[in-house]
């Protein structure tokens, strides 16, 4: 009996274990679900880590482009590709839905504009310097070329103040200048492209601090961004999703110091750590029409110490700098390349209406079209070539005299440098 017992007992019990609810139940329990909500989220960088990837891959570009050559990459050192492992969709967590929002694509190439002195005539001491129409045609025919560019960039000379201010007092009546041009004529910067102006010159102080704060108001409400004043020593300005750093030194009283290279090094290592391009202006060299070539050396120019150049042009550009434009000789002067980034040492008078001398090689200036990558590093540039005269304007130049200007410059300044310069003011850097 008690064996017939223990046997009903035994097969009563895997009955119940083998039963096809306690299999489906077992099965159920192998496999688990989780669901998206108890999923953390993905950490998002802050944006001191941003700043640090960005610095770290503008320093890996700077390496590279003093790098002659690349050690090529061993096809057996590459890692085998894993095998490919099949999941049971079953078992995938159901997503959460999100909302997908464009973001601009970042390119590859940016193109950077720059010209050289900007003043569109002056009321002062009277109107009789002042242009027709309020000067709409004075930049008309080159507009094309100035808004084709991501960034265009001029140098502002003189104030935008429609009265008043306190005038300036030189030393030499002789060469002394006053510009103060009127407030509605930042239309005409708005209406040619202009993004970006330096305001460190020998000329944004003509009216004072009257004259000054003018002035950046009016850039100000018309969206142009500027720097170089001593209250504003730099600027960030972004666009289409890349950030570009500027500012701006001159010589003189309420700028940011031209020969103080301790603080534009410091200003620019600052730039470089913020921003994907950083562009640097400044206003040195004599002055004039004999002062056409760089001579490697400190300028004094009526007194004034208008710095060296090409020394201050490199330690520039090892704190940070992409690319370097200059103004203040008047005249144009030529181009280089140093550790892959650009310098323009001065292009010249772009667009001065009466007051400013612009005959011979002095009404000649390129439109500096500027192309780099990402990173800053300079691609190639095009010169485009333009002249002036009162009656019309700035105009393209079919003659193209400032592009054989800057070419025959290069070989007497920079006969080492790499640059090649074409008949049609292609420019290309063949890194060495």
């Amino acid at each position: 009996m008690r064996i017939v017992l223990s046997l009903v007992a035994f097969l009563v019990l895997c009955t119940g274990l083998y039963s096809p609810q306690a299999t489906a139940g077992l099965i159920q329990a192998s496999v688990v679900k989780v669901a998206s909500d108890t999923v953390p989220p993905t950490d998002k960088l802050s944006k001191k880590e941003l700043k640090k990837i960005r610095k770290a891959e503008k320093r890996k570009a700077r390496r590279a482009a003093k790098e002659s050559t690349q050690p090529d990459v061993a096809t057996d050192t590459i890692p085998p590709v894993p095998d490919t492992v099949a999941l049971e969709y079953d078992t995938l967590p159901e997503p959460d839905t999100v909302a997908v929002v464009p973001v601009p694509a970042r390119k590859d190439t940016l193109v950077i504009v720059g010209v050289g002195d900007i003043m569109m005539g002056t009321n002062y001491p009277d109107d009789s310097r002042l242009p027709p129409d309020n000067g709409a045609f004075l930049m008309r025919a080159v507009e094309e070329y100035l808004r084709d560019a991501d960034v265009t960039f001029g140098n502002l000379e003189g104030v935008l103040l429609d009265s008043g201010g306190t005038v300036k007092q030189c030393k030499d009546p002789k060469v002394c200048y006053a510009f103060r041009s009127p407030v509605s004529y930042v239309e005409n910067l708005v209406r040619a492209g202009f993004d970006i102006m330096s305001l460190a010159n020998n000329h944004a102080g003509d009216f004072g601090d009257e004259g000054r704060q003018s002035t950046m108001r009016v850039l100000d409400s018309a969206g142009i961004a500027h720097a170089g004043q001593l209250t504003r020593p730099y600027v960030l300005y972004i666009r289409d999703n890349i950030t570009y750093g500027f500012t701006a030194f001159a010589p003189n009283s309420g700028c940011v110091s031209l020969n103080d290279i301790k603080n534009a090094q410091s200003i620019i290592a600052h730039l470089d750590s913020v921003a994907d391009v950083v562009i640097v202006s400044f206003h040195g060299g004599a002055e004039g029409a004999q002062y056409q070539n760089v001579p490697r050396k400190k300028e004094i120019f009526h007194g004034e110490d208008r710095g060296d150049v090409y020394a201050l042009a490199r330690a520039w550009i090892d704190a940070g700098a992409d690319i370097v434009f200059g103004h203040g000789p008047h005249v144009t002067r030529t181009v280089d390349v140093y550790n892959g980034r650009f310098i323009a040492y001065s292009m010249g008078n772009f667009c001065t209406y009466r007051g400013i001398n612009i005959a011979g090689v002095n009404g000649l200036a390129p439109i500096m079209k500027v192309h780099v990558n990402r990173s800053g590093e300079f691609l190639w540039a095009q010169i485009i070539p333009t002249y002036q005269t009162y009656t019309d304007g700035v105009q393209p130049d079919p003659q193209k005299r400032v592009i054989r200007l800057i070419r025959e410059l290069k070989e007497k300044d920079f006969p080492e440098s790499p640059l090649q310069i074409d008949d049609d003011g292609l420019i290309n850097y063949i890194a060495q």
